[in-house]
């Protein structure tokens, strides 16, 4: 049965972009800058996380020294150098947004990025006015896979979460977005995620955007 929703609400990395083969490359350099050795298996449960939470258990798996807040700033701050040339679309994202604004459905961004990364994305990729709600895991009480960010997106669009589609990629995410009550659709992204990891979180599980416009198709929006 197709879920024909209220609103859609986006999660950012690996989902709407293409950036968690970037961000790998900002972490990576990180521990490395620090003497350790990358290693993708060690922090694989930890993709979705908000930042003080990803980098708490990064430090805890690689034995890091520094304070957290330190870890952080390093990891955004390469991270954004990379943003304008290395960071794109993800297959459909585009389409997906043009479907959305011509059927005059809300949307909104919720991802755990810090508000300066997510600033930077949508800037690059030209979605400021289009994505004018966006809210970052820093600007409520709990990161993912905890609700609140998704919750947070659903009262500032002015939607019931119970009438939203909520688009992820990581499984951390997918827990938010169900424990907020949203349809979840989960599109993994192949860096660190595979359909299999879904099977206990949401029904909905697709390859690309492509085919979460074409099940929306079948929907008789407002006009």
């Amino acid at each position: 049965m197709i879920f024909c929703p209220d609103a859609i609400i986006f999660d950012m990395d690996g989902l709407l972009v293409d950036s968690e083969p970037v961000w790998n490359i900002a972490e990576r350099a990180v521990i490395e800058a620090r003497g350790k050795i990358h290693d993708m298996a060690l922090q694989a449960g930890f993709v979705g996380m908000r930042l003080d939470e990803y980098w708490s258990n990064m430090a805890r798996v690689y034995q890091l020294e520094d304070e957290i807040d330190v870890l952080v700033a390093d990891a955004v701050n390469r991270m954004r150098a990379m943003i304008a040339e290395h960071v794109h679309p993800r297959p459909g994202a585009s389409d997906l947004i043009r479907f959305a604004l011509e059927h005059r459905l809300p949307i909104a961004i919720a991802s755990s990025s810090p508000v300066t990364v997510i600033s930077a994305v949508v800037e690059a990729k030209g979605w400021n006015e289009i994505f004018s709600t966006r809210v970052s895991g820093d600007e409520v009480a709990r990161g993912k896979p905890a609700p609140d960010v998704y919750l947070e997106a659903a009262r500032r669009l002015g939607v019931d979460p119970v009438r939203t589609l909520a688009l992820e990629d990581s499984v951390n995410g997918a827990r938010a977005a169900v424990a907020a009550g949203m349809t979840c659709y989960a599109v993994p992204d192949p860096t660190h995620a595979a359909s299999a990891d879904f099977v206990h979180i949401t029904p909905h599980v697709v390859q690309t955007l492509h085919e979460v416009r074409t099940m929306l198709e079948g929907c008789r929006f407002p006009s």
